[in-house]
């Protein structure tokens, strides 16, 4: 089985790309009628659609993994934790389970990112719901201690109330794009030449 597809997506850091790559190897592979599920990166897989938030494809490929693979490989249920926590819409839990397993060196840089991109997420959710939140409830969210959680939103352009120990969040302005279709120009010419004629 040939997996350089997925490899090469890993060293090249196209994490975005990875579950679309699975997903059609293993289709190719079973169309064949290929024994796979021993050398299967199920891990790097489940990561995957987590990664590119299909936690509905990732719980459907969990289904699939044989049970013998579920008890001898500890970092795919590692992963899945990772999904469950995800599913519960758990934040810290995320984080919790991000660092609560020791990673493989060819899983380690995926999980990294995957870190860095939840954490990034969530502080634009934080961003969009939120005036002021507490440090605590903030450092939660950003799976960070109170004073990383505090430097990471200092960074942002928040401001803390010592005192309070409140963060007040900095909005980001809203910059909408208005994209010129060609129909509708050439519909508004239509209208006014009409109006003028």
């Amino acid at each position: 089985m040939d997996l350089s597809a997925v490899k090469t997506a890993l060293e090249s850091k196209s994490y975005d790309k990875i579950a679309d790559i699975c997903d059609n190897l293993m289709l190719q592979v079973a169309a064949d009628g290929v024994a796979f599920h021993d050398e299967w990166p199920y891990s790097v897989h489940l990561l995957a659609h987590f990664y590119v938030h299909d936690i509905n494809s990732a719980r459907f490929l969990w289904k699939t993994i044989p049970s013998s693979i579920k008890e001898s490989n500890p970092e795919v249920n590692a992963v899945w934790k990772i999904g469950q926590q995800l599913w519960l819409r758990n934040y810290g839990g995320v984080h919790e389970a991000v660092r609560g397993f020791e990673w493989s060196p060819e899983l380690q840089c995926f999980i990294s990112a995957f870190s860095e991109l939840y954490t990034k997420e969530i502080f634009q959710l934080l961003v969009s719901a939120y005036s002021t939140i507490s440090v605590e409830d903030a450092a939660l969210f950003l799976g960070m201690s109170d004073d990383g959680a505090t430097s990471y939103v200092l960074q942002q352009g928040w401001t803390v109330d010592n005192a309070s120990r409140m963060l007040t969040v900095k909005k980001q302005p809203v910059v909408s794009v208005q994209k010129l279709d060609p129909c509708k120009l050439q519909q508004l010419t239509e209208y006014v030449f009409h109006l003028e004629h």
